[in-house]
């Protein structure tokens, strides 16, 4: 079941993707030929006539379609891979047009994210805040001043604490290196610099390594405010643990192999609901994960890579500076050249990663 849910969740995520995009293309009268959700032969289609309206501004009808293979979807838009001399093509449009359509899709994944987390913090009767529990008793001695209990904490190495569960994050990140730690103290923030990984007591007495503080939460009631605030803060958590994983990518803190793609993905929800207490846990876990998933896509569409949006926003950035200073626009088929090279790299390290993905289902 769980499984058949991940599916259908793709679908959802992928549908509100091109979704975007289409009611961008409109607003802006540019023509959108199709929109279509899944690839390959066509199972089903219609051009509703509620859309008659926009043919007598001169722009064509949609087509909208069910594909065979359930891997994605589209929406076509006339002049988005050539010049056409058609006025409602997405090419005769103003820059700030063409930004609209492109980033429409990531901006709807990052909206359906928030409206996801949104929800499932309307069914929370409170939520954890990070405080302090006390230090060990060497801390103070080893550095200089101490934690007090009730502490909040407020960032990290300079990175908000958003979450009880960035603790760990954050310290993981440090990679056992000195941190510097503010905490929130009768509503004033207290730094503490070079907090150095070192032999401490536990609550308990026994010697063990780590930063030498102990910590805790507390509950913060839930109200419209707070329900609002955290689920901004969730949001704003899951695009940072992106950045965060594509820093360790480029640092090599974290490899292809650690990648993960659909397969790999459908298989995580499915561990998350076999794993939850009851079914009502088990849907509410998977929305969260797919809140994530949903605002990941959107971070990553966003990157300047050449075949994703970000990479076409970077094109007509290029493209509008190259006119104004040069006065010559770039022509689109060098822009489609790129892209499809690109694409074939991005299918061939999405092959790799399914495969990966396959490898560690089998062992």
């Amino acid at each position: 079941m769980y499984i058949i849910i991940a599916i259908l969740l793709f679908g959802v995520l992928i549908a509100a993707h091109e979704w975007g995009h289409f009611i961008a293309a409109r607003l802006c009268g540019v023509t959108v030929h199709e929109f279509s959700i899944g690839m390959g032969p066509v199972l089903w289609k219609s051009r509703p006539k509620d859309l008659d309206a926009w043919e007598s501004k001169g722009v064509k009808q949609t087509q909208f379609s069910i594909r065979a293979l359930p891997i994605g979807g589209f929406c076509s838009l006339e002049g988005e891979e050539e010049d056409s001399d058609d006025p409602h093509s997405l090419s005769n449009q103003g820059f700030w047009k063409k930004v609209l359509v492109f980033a429409a899709g990531a901006i709807m994944n990052f909206l359906v994210g928030v409206i996801i987390v949104l929800i499932l913090n309307f069914q929370a009767e409170g939520f954890l805040v990070p405080v302090a529990a006390g230090c060990a008793p060497e801390f103070e001695t080893v550095n200089g001043a101490a934690l007090v209990e009730g502490d909040v904490f407020y960032s990290i190495n300079g990175s908000r604490v958003y979450l009880a569960s960035d603790i760990d994050l954050l310290l993981m990140l440090a990679n056992r290196q000195p941190i510097d730690v503010v905490v929130l103290r009768d509503g004033e923030k207290v730094e503490l610099h070079n907090l150095a990984v070192g032999t401490f007591s536990d609550t308990d007495g026994n010697p063990y390594e780590g930063y030498g503080f102990y910590r805790a939460a507390v509950v913060k009631e839930a109200t419209l405010g707070t329900r609002l605030q955290y689920t901004w803060y969730n949001s704003i958590d899951f695009v940072r643990t992106v950045w965060f994983s594509l820093k360790m990518l480029v640092t090599g803190g974290a490899g292809v192999h650690d990648l993960s793609g659909p397969v790999g993905i459908v298989s995580t929800i499915n561990e998350v609901g076999a794993q939850s207490a009851t079914v009502a846990d088990a849907l509410a876990n998977i929305a969260y994960f797919g809140a994530m998933i949903a605002v990941n896509l959107a971070v990553m569409n966003l990157l300047p890579i050449p075949a994703l949006d970000g990479g076409h926003i970077l094109f007509l950035v290029v493209s509008t500076l190259s006119e104004h200073l040069f006065k010559k626009k770039i022509p689109m088929k060098y822009e489609a050249a790129i892209n499809m090279v690109f694409l074939f790299l991005l299918m061939g390290l999405m092959l790799f990663v399914t495969f990966n993905d396959v490898l560690k289902l089998i062992h």
